[in-house]
């Protein structure tokens, strides 16, 4: 995106709270493109997971972002609270003004199936991958001006959301995961009159440090290519969507995972 002359138009991206995560991949290809940077991240996520927390992780994506000469914010916040969206709007509003661009990349995955999956562990996936999702939408399509600003095709706004199809094994996550698919595919209609685009992305399998060697070998051997896929692969087409040239793309679910067959 080109923002010579202009402000450089804002996005909020969730779930920014490892360097190497999706979420930070996109966060540094939408600043090195012209975008300033909002993310959100929940530590205690992070030290239940097996890989732990990367301590100094928000400094660092700032920094990094800094380099790219964008602004940024990092907000700590629990999806699972109903009162964090409008609070992280909130913030971001504050530091860094208006949201252009909304890019839904956390989650709640912890593996389980039908019959070991508890109600707790589940009321907690759609709590943060469905219930945020929608109401992290529903307060950008309250807050969202086509005049915001000036640095997209007249101010129009993007929703991007990052989903799976995994679900055997994985039960309250695909299925969660499912049901952010329908609630931003809604967005791109009901969102329409405000000149908002609204797709999901489902990446396939990216090796952030979760994968065993097992797993890793079996993604590749299902993979055309060969390889995995990178924070780097979805980023890329994020931008694309985020970009003017990106507008005519809504309402979709792209797949951007190498072919790779499950």
């Amino acid at each position: 995106m080109t923002t010579t002359g202009l402000r450089r138009p804002v996005a909020l991206i969730t779930g920014v709270g490892r360097t190497v995560g999706i979420g930070a991949g996109i966060a540094r290809r939408l600043a090195a493109s012209g975008w300033d940077i909002a993310f959100t991240y929940w530590t205690p996520y992070d030290e239940r997971m097996a890989w732990g927390v990367e301590e100094g992780a928000p400094k660092a994506v700032s920094d990094a972002l800094g380099a790219c000469g964008a602004r940024s914010t990092a907000v700590e916040a629990d999806l699972s609270d109903p009162g964090a969206p409008s609070r992280i709007f909130d913030e971001v509003e504050r530091c860094l003004g208006p949201v252009t661009a909304l890019v839904l990349s956390h989650a709640e995955s912890v593996d389980s199936g039908l019959l070991d999956t508890t109600v707790e562990s589940f009321d907690r996936h759609f709590a943060v991958n469905a219930r945020a999702t929608w109401l992290l939408i529903r307060e950008y399509g309250l807050r969202f001006r086509a005049g915001d600003t000036s640095g997209d095709g007249g101010g129009r706004g993007r929703i991007v959301a990052l989903t799976s199809d995994h679900t055997a094994g994985n039960l309250p996550y695909g299925a969660s995961k499912g049901a952010l698919d329908r609630i931003t595919l809604a967005a791109a209609h009901e969102l329409a009159h405000l000149g908002v685009t609204a797709n999901v992305i489902n990446p396939g399998p990216v090796d952030t440090g979760w994968m065993t060697p097992e797993t890793r070998e079996a993604c590749r051997a299902a993979t055309p290519l060969g390889r995995l896929g990178t924070p780097r692969d979805t980023a890329h087409l994020v931008e694309f969507l985020c970009s003017p040239q990106g507008q005519w793309v809504n309402g979709q679910l792209l797949k951007s995972n190498g072919g790779f067959a499950s």
